[in-house]
């Protein structure tokens, strides 16, 4: 159903918690694969995601491309992108199954896309937990990847999800 995509560099210890809190998806059969788009990061990140059973894609080209790449390989029909070091609330499972079956019954999940919960002090969290059918393509090889991200789903084709997120040790609402 899901393949995530987290852009990473040098991101040992923001990578972990991310990666465990995924654990709950995969075994309800939600996450597919975890592709890791690293920039070539000195520290353990990738060894972290490959010990971890991710994919790992490792190019020194900017933030917008790694994601695009990213997903351009990835073989689920919907992306989830998550910044390193962002935990979802344990109910992301169940309304992520509960977004995608609803948007695939609807016919519209080429058009829509979902974010988790994020709050007026941390707008730029919306773009690193977008999620999205394919056929949007997700992230481009521009300057700004998240802002053309969100100028590309206009607010009519965008779902804000109840699922919050916990980001560098403190609670996004």
């Amino acid at each position: 159903m899901l393949s995530v995509v987290i852009a990473t560099h040098n991101s040992e210890r923001a990578l972990l918690p991310t990666l465990a809190a995924l654990v709950s998806g995969a075994a309800a059969g939600i996450v597919r694969e975890v592709i890791v788009a690293d920039a070539g990061s000195r520290d353990a990140t990738t060894a972290i995601a490959d010990g971890a059973g991710c994919r790992v894609l490792v190019s020194a080209q900017g933030r917008g491309a790694r994601l695009k790449a990213a997903a351009d390989a990835a073989r689920a029909s919907w992306l989830l992108f998550l910044r390193p070091g962002v935990v979802l609330d344990a109910t992301w499972v169940d309304e992520t199954r509960r977004f995608v079956e609803q948007a695939e019954l609807q016919g519209c999940a080429g058009t829509h896309a979902a974010v988790f919960r994020a709050s007026a002090f941390r707008p730029g969290l919306l773009e690193a937990l977008a999620l999205l059918g394919t056929a949007l393509g997700g992230h481009r090889d521009v300057e700004e990847p998240e802002r053309d991200l969100r100028r590309r789903l206009r607010r009519r084709h965008l779902v804000l999800l109840r699922t919050g997120a916990i980001v560098a040790g403190s609670q996004v609402t």
